[in-house]
């Protein structure tokens, strides 16, 4: 059977405060609405539509290559009328699956749990109770336990409002009920909307049995209507990723400062200090020690390699048994070699590094290729850049590049070659050579230092 999955995403989130869509502000580094689509793509073989309002092209060109079908709501008229833009899309033999765009966190199991009542002809519906559901819509039930009408808050008696138990508006339903209920809908209430909860009350009027389910947990449903409600629901979510890894035999300084904004891999031993931050995917080997306020990002760490506080590790490859910073700056491109040492206040670029060598304080390495057992002194960097092209810069095994010193790439230094310190490099130098370029020495007796005029 079919599976037809909108999502609601028209709304504006005024109480966000933001010209960005409400759904398109990010948790765990992406888009609440890009959670809401991973999470329906882990069902299986969907149809996915987004339903899409303020700010719809935002919307469509964050979300462009994503085989989703787009619905446009011009008038935000209540989540009845927004599912009924995406309905002449989805056929009458499909199961819909209704999610909401700034409800980010609902899990697959949870998900699958109502298209598994849908299936057997039912209503399936997702609610949960909450010690405060000021602003929920209530779930009525008839004496024997049946969910019968859903009351929006501001619809609700006292009686009705002390319900703790409210809908989500998560729910699944064969697709021919809404075909049948969604042109019946009225919007005559106290918000004047389309509420799609009314079909609650005409699946009880019908004799369709609606069967509620709960969440394992409250954030699984918890919408996000603004800053605070994001940033807590950011916390919640950093909190369960930190207990996963130290499951795994992860060591945290503090579990309560560590953001995990994409896929992080680990292996045995690792200890991670406070404020550090992964983005992307990023893979540490075993051993692998992180100083605070580290960031990494689309990179692979390999085993017992140390990365001091303060370090910037972007789309780099390290083999392992390195020692990274502190200060440091790994560029796209980067590769270190075993045993690689980068220092303090040190940028490397596009930059393959051999086994053993060293770039330790205050230098700059891009678009190179460095042999082992090099050692590059302070102050030294790669000019591979000519305002329009970039241009290599190779040095031989054993190398000894002297302190600031100046590689003008295109340029080549051989295996066991020295450079003098100082050198401004431009022509290339041969297996174990000396290499000196700079001003002879001059010194002036008996000159007088400037005097500023009264």
């Amino acid at each position: 059977m079919n599976i037809d999955v909108v999502i609601l995403a028209a709304g504006q989130g005024s109480r966000m405060k933001s010209a960005l869509p409400k759904v398109m502000h990010a948790l765990a580094g992406k888009p609440m609405v890009q959670h809401v689509i991973d999470q329906a793509r882990a069902l299986g073989e969907v149809n996915l539509h987004l339903v899409i309002g303020h700010g719809a092209e935002q919307v469509r060109d964050a979300l462009n290559g994503q085989s989703l079908q787009f619905a446009v709501q011009a008038e935000q008229l209540g989540t009845g009328h927004a599912v009924a833009q995406a309905l002449p899309a989805v056929a009458d033999d499909s199961l819909v699956l209704v999610l909401y765009g700034d409800v980010p966190l609902t899990r697959p199991e949870t998900l699958q749990a109502l298209l598994k009542i849908a299936a057997q002809g039912h209503l399936g519906l997702l609610t949960v109770e909450l010690a405060d559901p000021t602003g929920y819509g209530r779930i009525i039930r008839n004496p024997v336990g049946d969910v019968v009408a859903i009351v929006e808050h501001k619809d609700a008696n006292d009686e009705q409002r002390a319900i703790a138990e409210v809908n989500t508006g998560i729910m699944a339903l064969p697709a021919a009920y809404l075909h049948d209920w969604l042109p019946q809908l009225s919007n005559s209430n106290a918000q004047g909307e389309y509420y799609l909860t009314d079909v609650i009350a005409m699946a009880a009027d019908t004799g369709v049995r609606v069967q509620a389910i709960q969440p394992d947990c409250e954030q699984e449903v918890q919408g996000v209507n603004n800053r605070a409600q994001l940033a807590r629901l950011e916390r919640w979510y950093q909190g369960q990723v930190a207990d996963s890894l130290m499951a795994k035999g992860v060591t945290l300084a503090d579990p309560a400062r560590l953001d995990v904004r994409g896929e992080l891999a680990v292996g045995q031993d690792i200890s991670i200090d406070i404020n550090c931050v992964f983005e992307g995917v990023v893979e540490l080997g075993s051993n692998v020690r992180i100083g605070p306020n580290c960031l990494i990002r689309n990179s692979r760490i390999g085993a017992d390699t140390l990365i001091e506080a303060n370090t910037v590790i972007d789309g780099a490859i390290v083999e392992g048994a390195s020692s990274i910073g502190p200060f440091a700056r790994l560029r796209p491109g980067t590769e270190l070699a075993n045993g690689v040492k980068v220092g303090n206040f040190v940028e490397t670029k596009k930059a393959r590094i051999g086994e053993g060598s060293k770039v330790n304080h205050l230098s700059y390495v891009g678009d190179a290729v460095i042999g082992r057992d090099v050692n590059v002194g302070a102050g030294t960097i790669t000019c591979n850049y000519d305002g329009v092209n970039k241009s290599l810069t190779e040095i031989g095994d054993g190398a000894f590049i002297g302190s600031n010193t100046a590689l003008v790439a295109p340029v080549s230094v051989g295996a066991g070659a020295t450079v003098g310190a100082g050198t401004t490099l431009t022509k290339p130098v041969a297996d174990g050579e000396l290499a000196v370029a700079r001003s002879k020495q001059s010194n002036i007796r008996g000159w007088q230092r400037p005097v500023k005029r009264s």
